[in-house]
């Protein structure tokens, strides 16, 4: 099975990637390369507090 998902802006996989490592630092959540052991609590805290901080930037932005 491919993925269909397709960044817009491929430059940004490495972005990504770091602000989810930041976010998860400040919430204790311990990422690796292998998060499979985590759960989905702990793995949903980091991607809502990403998409906070996102639409807060876009906000202040506006």
């Amino acid at each position: 099975m491919t993925s269909r998902n397709r960044k817009l802006i491929p430059e940004a996989k490495s972005g990504l990637a770091k602000f989810k490592k930041e976010v998860a630092n400040e919430l204790g959540v311990p990422l690796s390369d292998y998060n499979g052991d985590l759960t989905s609590r702990q793995n949903g805290s980091v991607g809502g507090e990403m998409v906070k901080r996102m639409v807060e930037q876009y906000e202040r932005n506006l």
